[in-house]
């Protein structure tokens, strides 16, 4: 009897995926693309299916930047909190495509807004998770000068997950542009020490030495192919894995 597609188990029981804002912005990434937003609560759907509990953490690039906000005379804590709402109505989004697929969701903010979200609380993001739901946090860190790869380092550890799956538009880490250098190399596997001896971007240096600190391995992967989202958490080699 062939084994079919389904048959796969998943290797990880508890992932965190890195979701950028631009992500939920389709090909422009600006604004929220309806259609982009689906597409990617399909693959969240396809790997709850598996079992796996899974937390999101969002980015709001698409909407606002705080960092570009202060360069254009905004003061920098202040664009940093409008960054962090961004995530939130990121976060609303994401959680209406997943509700819409049947997938039981709930939305924990750093930054109290009692009528759309919960508080983060580790312990009762926990409970959501035992309970089967998906847990998507917005908000940031709550604090300013804090990106979102921060959040989602620092989220991962305190929920005991066992990987960050960084969501991007490029399938894995290059030692330089693929867009500006067509002979670019990607890494299968690289280790913290090289990426940060080599300045590959990988995530901000506060969230990686989190990373790096705390032994939590990432893997930096392309969720425009179909499918892929659902491959990596199988097992498959599918972008660049940075460990120890």
């Amino acid at each position: 009897m062939k084994k079919t597609a389904t048959a796969k188990k998943a290797k990880y029981r508890r992932i965190l995926i890195k979701l950028s804002g631009e992500a939920l912005g389709g090909e422009s990434g600006i604004g929220i693309c309806p259609e982009a937003i689906h597409d990617i609560a399909k693959q969240i759907q396809q790997v709850r299916l598996l079992g796996v509990e899974l937390v999101i953490v969002v980015g709001g690039g698409n909407i606002f930047r705080g960092l570009q906000g202060s360069e254009r005379g905004i003061e920098r804590a202040t664009g940093d909190y409008m960054g962090m709402l961004a995530t939130v109505i990121n976060a609303l989004a994401l959680q209406d495509a997943l509700e819409k697929l049947g997938v039981a969701t709930r939305v924990q903010s750093a930054i109290s807004m009692a009528q759309v979200a919960e508080p983060f609380i580790r312990r009762r993001a926990m409970r959501h998770l035992e309970k089967g739901r998906v847990v998507i946090f917005g908000g940031g860190t709550g604090n300013p000068y804090f990106s979102t790869d921060t959040t989602a380092a620092l989220r991962a550890n305190e929920i005991g997950a066992e990987v960050i799956l960084k969501a991007t538009k490029v399938d894995g880490i290059y030692d330089s542009d693929p867009k500006k250098n067509p002979n670019a190399k990607r890494y299968r596997e690289i280790t913290y020490i090289e990426a940060l001896q080599k300045q590959l971007r990988v995530m901000d240096s506060t969230a990686f030495s989190l990373c790096m600190d705390n032994k939590m391995p990432i893997i930096v992967f392309d969720l425009g192919k179909p499918r892929n989202l659902r491959r990596v958490v199988e097992g498959e080699q599918i972008g660049t894995r940075v460990t120890g």
